[in-house]
């Protein structure tokens, strides 16, 4: 009996102390005093890596604005609550009519997998997210052009499971589910959504990263959806990430789908350079290699590239915890990120400006971005919308310059948490802050709408004619070409036996 009583002591003890260690562990984690700034830009510092078994978590506490509260504009702007009362908005775009379409949503339950799904899920309950999904797309309008929604319908809910991305155009609205992408008639002005949609393609389900964002292509033939992946790293084994971690296209005619880019852990934003004609993204990179790995980026994503993950990062760095082989010859096509977010900042929401926006000249070239904000860095990340300057060529540059900052309110508590970004019709940002429920919106009093982004001119050279082997060139430099005698009013000469 004292035998058994000591070995259960014994066990206690081992277990307080692995309790202990890790709750040691949770509240130190793997702080770091470098700022986010170094690890942002064309050239951001890329460290060794500091793997984690147990990952840190910086959890902020979401306390929400009280009233007359509001996040902090960039110098020569100004902010307000457009629409505020909401049930987690997370996705928005805006109908050619102005109406503004809203998706109010969160991860299905019990979405994420693993050790890793399993802290990601404690965090993000914690910071208010990751709750029962209200499962509703809203229409919100400013009837009076009053600068706030003064009008408010429920577009759909019925057949709705943790929307998303959504996208208009060919008298469709279509919305992405976390398992399929929906196609319904309608028409803007049009407050209901009436009608079983038809379902364009299944998606693989919720996993670690349930957002599906859509975007058409400017003719509106094609449809490019994002999805992310299963996991971290491809811990769950790469079966569960078939059709993940990439962007498709779909052909609206055929509806035939193809993959169009991958390696991309996470891609959220969608949006066409107005410059260069390119499809862009934001993606969110791995975790648990440090407070300062790996940043999140944006780029361009031409078709057929492959941005390495789950084997490699920022195009030829090996991620040596992936036990899944990696494809042969992988790192001779991987490509390089354009641009550095940060690092764990939740790049979401993009959106160019393009012409006719009322943010001031200092904003008039470039993306603005929500960075939803870190669960697992110490000190936090994000936290705020970001605008990334683009040059006459449609290249990025420069380090991130804040539009909409004061998010967080410091004791490990932040009001709120920016989502997403699209523009009203008057030409104002605005920004969906999720957890908060509020709409912000942010523009330069007086300004007037910027003038169109110039498209890059690109001379291309001219196929070359009449080309001859060099191995022929002396031989047929005797002879003229049949049409050129016919116009002297002789006769081509024979060729030779």
């Amino acid at each position: 009996m004292a035998t058994l009583l000591r070995k259960l002591l014994v066990a206690l003890a081992v277990i307080l102390v692995v309790l202990g260690g890790f709750t040691l562990w949770v509240l130190h984690g793997n702080p770091t005093d470098q700022p986010v700034t170094l690890f942002e830009g064309t050239q951001p510092q890329i460290v060794d890596p500091e793997p984690e078994t147990i990952p840190t978590i910086g959890l902020v506490e979401t306390i929400g604005w009280a009233a007359g509260e509001a996040p902090t504009p960039a110098p020569g702007l100004a902010v307000n609550r457009w629409a505020e009362g909401l049930n987690h908005p997370r996705t928005m775009i805006t109908l050619p009519n102005g109406d503004v379409l809203v998706a109010e949503t969160d991860a299905p339950a019990l979405s994420a997998g693993g050790v890793t799904g399993f802290f990601e899920r404690i965090a993000m309950r914690y910071v208010g997210a990751a709750g029962h999904s209200p499962d509703t797309v809203l229409l919100l309008r400013d009837s009076s052009g009053s600068g706030h929604a003064d009008q408010r319908f429920v577009l759909r809910h019925d057949g709705l499971h943790s929307p998303s991305g959504m996208a208009w155009g060919n008298g469709t609205l279509y919305i992405a589910n976390d398992d399929a992408v929906l196609a319904f008639a309608f028409t803007p002005g049009e407050t209901s959504l009436a009608g079983s949609p038809r379902v364009l393609m299944p998606l693989p389900p919720d996993g670690n990263h349930w957002m599906r964002n859509l975007l058409l292509s400017p003719d509106g033939k094609k449809l490019y959806v994002a999805i992310g992946s299963a996991s971290n790293i491809g811990e769950r084994g790469m079966a569960a990430e078939t059709g993940r971690a990439a962007i498709y296209e779909i052909d609206l005619a055929s509806g035939h789908a193809r993959e169009y880019a991958a390696g991309l852990r996470n891609p959220n934003g969608l949006a066409w350079n107005p410059a260069s004609g390119e499809l862009w993204t934001t993606v969110n990179e791995r975790d648990q290699i440090g407070p300062n790995l790996v940043p999140d980026y944006l780029t361009n994503v031409p078709v057929g590239a492959h941005y390495g993950w789950p084997w490699v990062y920022w195009k030829n760095i090996l991620d040596e915890r992936v036990d899944a082989p990696m494809p042969d010859y992988l790192t001779d096509y991987t490509r390089k990120p354009e641009y550095a977010l940060g690092p764990h900042v939740a790049a979401l929401g993009m959106v160019f400006a393009d012409g006719g926006e009322r943010l001031g000249p200092q904003f008039a070239d470039g993306a603005f971005i929500a960075r939803h904000g870190s669960w697992n860095r110490k000190p936090p990340s994000g936290y705020d919308v970001v605008f990334v300057a683009f040059d006459d060529h449609g290249n990025p540059h420069g380090l991130p310059v804040p539009v909409l900052t004061g998010f967080l309110a410091g004791d490990g508590k932040t009001h709120g948490r920016p989502t997403w970004v699209t523009w009203a019709k008057d030409g104002a940002l605005l920004v969906s802050d999720d957890t908060a429920g509020i709409i912000w919106r942010v523009i330069a009093p007086g300004a007037a709408p910027s003038p169109p982004i110039k498209p890059v001119e690109v001379a291309h050279m001219q196929a070359p004619r009449d080309l001859v082997p060099p191995d022929q060139q002396d031989f047929t430099a005797k002879f003229q070409h049949d049409e050129k005698v016919k116009e002297q009013g002789g006769v081509a000469p024979p060729l030779p036996n």
